[in-house]
């Protein structure tokens, strides 16, 4: 009887040693998953924000989104555009600033708007104030994102070992440069061995019209359309739009080009019929004219730097 009251003992201990056993090790399998794959030092890798005006016509991004890969195994590489208007700097900026406030504040941004590429223009890496980095040419594309939330540091990309191969391609620093320069920094790699540091202030910037407002009224542009719906966006922050004293539910005189539109002035597209025009604040704060269901830009013909008018409310 000892002798089984023994090994019954014995057993109940072996059996809650393997449950807590299971318990632990599942528990750290867990967390292990969760915190995702691992970089240098053991460090959790980096996302990846990916922007090109590449098209995906062809095989330019996944070779991008390989050599990332293949820096930085596993590593999370989110697409937010490849159809970027092609050579337009001044978009892909709206793009950039538009986007990053919605990645992680450690985000690694990998931009190839390059109309010059292979050309002196320098291929650098930045680190705003917020935490995050931006790998792109020095063209201009990170003026409003320096503008909004600063930048504390910049490196230009020399080292080869930041680089993919012997000898890069004057056309495709895409793959060469950018790409693997994004993911040694997804992988917490140190940014200084990139190359030597650049003056903050000597990087490259565009000039973007603000709309104004005086005795006259509003002046200001069209900046582009969203996407494949045809919308007009405008130069139009919507605190400048208030000046003018319109609310929801007036009829506002837009002069776009030699043509003079009343537009109802609502919250969203169904609050007019479809096929007729409006103007609303979009999603990114801007004032935009729009057709509910159709395409503006296309119906009216209206392009990119269009001037547009408007006179206050009387």
């Amino acid at each position: 009887m000892r002798r089984l009251d023994l090994f019954k003992k014995v057993f109940v201990l072996l059996f809650a040693a393997g449950l807590f056993w299971t318990s632990f090790v599942g528990e750290a399998s867990a967390q292990s998953s969760s915190a995702g794959p691992a970089g240098a030092g053991g460090t959790v890798l980096r996302t990846i924000g990916f922007m090109t005006d590449f098209d995906v016509k062809d095989d330019a991004v996944g070779i991008c989104k390989a050599v990332m890969n293949g820096v930085a195994p596993g590593v999370q590489v989110i697409d937010i555009t490849h159809q970027a208007t092609p050579y337009d700097i001044a978009q892909g900026a709206r793009f950039l600033a538009g986007s990053s406030p919605y990645f992680p504040k450690d985000a690694v941004f990998v931009v190839v708007i390059d109309p010059t590429v292979g050309s002196t223009r320098k291929a650098i890496i930045a680190h705003s104030k917020l935490g995050q980095y931006f790998v792109l040419p020095d063209n201009g594309l990170l003026t409003l994102v320096q503008d909004r939330d600063g930048i504390d540091g910049v490196r230009q990309i020399t080292n080869p070992e930041w680089m993919i191969g012997a000898k890069t391609s004057s056309t495709f620093h895409g793959r060469d440069i950018f790409s693997p320069a994004g993911a040694h920094l997804a992988r917490g790699d140190d940014w200084t061995k990139a190359g030597p540091a650049v003056e903050v202030a000597s990087l490259v910037r565009l000039s973007l019209r603000s709309a104004v407002v005086d005795a006259s009224g509003l002046h200001g542009e069209v900046i582009g359309t969203d996407g494949p719906f045809g919308n007009l966006v405008l130069n139009v922050p919507a605190e400048t739009f208030a000046k003018l004293g319109y609310r929801v539910g007036d009829v506002v005189p837009v002069q776009v080009g030699d043509h003079l539109y009343q537009l109802p002035f609502v919250k969203t597209f169904s609050d007019v019929a479809v096929g007729k025009p409006l103007a609303y604040i979009d999603s990114r704060g801007r004032l935009s004219l729009g057709i509910n269901q159709r395409s503006f830009a296309d119906t009216y013909g209206v392009r990119a730097s269009t001037p547009v008018s408007i006179a206050a409310k009387r």
